[in-house]
């Protein structure tokens, strides 16, 4: 497709409807066999501009159109998956365009809508689809209503062999549901973070705190993991930039996307785009965990030395209030 030819889109369309240029110059692109990269530019050249000034309708048009593109924009597709699922949906559940880096930041910004519309991808990769079940478990668990309990009958005991095929108790079920998500969510290899806390692998606690939204919770699981006071597992978090994030991550020798999963929910703000996940990933790579590990032992001693400055400065309050306490009963005795 040549400028000629969008200027021929343009010509056709009213002055300022950037509805129907919208539309029609994502209709006329994929309509092409094997567009090239240069036409893939100049779509983008087109598209990305007007995206504020279309309605929802036409984004839903063009995210559908698009999801069936083999050769689509990458750029336009990735902004397009950034909007609300009923319009990001077709390119959630089909696009090529969208990497498995791009699906697990979608899915750290965007949480279970998202998430829910790229369960049902084709040739899923199989650590997002584990992380999509997890992030689905509370809808997993179900407990039987008080008044349901109280009116049942009481009925003999099954034998055994009949008991397998009956549907077990929701509360079995619900354990046995926690019992596979904790299974699928244990580290395949050694080396892996396995520290527990509250029953549950240290990623899996890192994961769900930091998916709340709510700083505390995750810097309370972050000091635990590292085993360091609230105030310095706050201070990591609390930084401009990832950086120490990064390190402590590193120390506790998680998985790239692990790692990047997290990162994306403390940090929203730092992956606007692919290159700046790129970044992150060379970063993680880059730096050896040994380095970490001395990172976190600095911390470590900056704990123990704030603890022993805290215990020195009440020893003293507690000597000085017991001097003045002597004085003032001497004083006392004296007059």
């Amino acid at each position: 497709m040549s400028s000629s030819d969008f200027r021929q889109i343009a010509i056709r369309t009213e002055a300022g409807k950037a509805e129907r240029l919208f539309r029609a110059a994502v209709s006329a692109f994929c309509s092409l066999t094997r567009p090239s990269r240069r036409e893939i530019a100049q779509l983008e050249d087109l598209t990305l501009p007007l995206f504020d000034e279309v309605s929802v309708e036409s984004r839903r048009y063009v995210a559908a159109a698009l999801s069936e593109c083999e050769y689509a924009p990458a750029a336009l597709v990735r902004r397009l998956a950034e909007e609300p699922v009923e319009i990001a949906a077709p390119l959630l559940t089909r696009s090529n365009a969208l990497s498995d880096i791009d699906l697990i930041a979608l899915i750290g910004r965007h949480g279970l809508p998202h998430a829910r519309a790229i369960a049902r991808r084709k040739a899923l990769n199989a650590t997002i689809a584990q992380l999509i079940r997890a992030l689905e478990r509370p809808t997993l668990v179900k407990t039987r209503p008080p008044e349901t309990v109280t009116k049942l009958a009481p009925v003999k005991p099954a034998p055994a062999d009949a008991a397998e095929d009956k549907q077990p108790l929701p509360g079995k079920a619900g354990e046995d549901a926690r019992r596979r998500l904790r299974s699928m969510m244990r580290p395949a290899a050694e080396g892996v973070a396995v520290n527990l806390f509250l029953g549950q692998p240290t990623y899996v606690k890192l994961r769900e705190t930091a998916l709340t939204g709510n700083a505390a919770f995750f810097q309370t699981a972050l000091a635990d993991a590292l085993d360091v006071d609230f105030t310095t597992a706050r201070s990591v978090t609390e930084q401009p930039s990832y950086a120490a994030l990064l390190a402590a991550l590193k120390a506790l020798d998680l998985s790239e996307d692990r790692a990047f999963l997290i990162a994306v929910a403390v940090y929203p703000a730092e992956f606007p785009h692919p290159q700046a996940i790129r970044l992150f990933l060379d970063r993680y790579r880059l730096l050896h965990r040994e380095a970490a590990l001395d990172k976190v032992r600095a911390w470590k001693a900056e704990t123990l030395s704030r603890a022993i400055r805290g215990n020195a400065a009440e020893t003293t309050s507690a000597e000085r209030q017991a001097s003045n306490s002597d004085k003032a009963t001497a004083d006392l005795k004296a007059s």
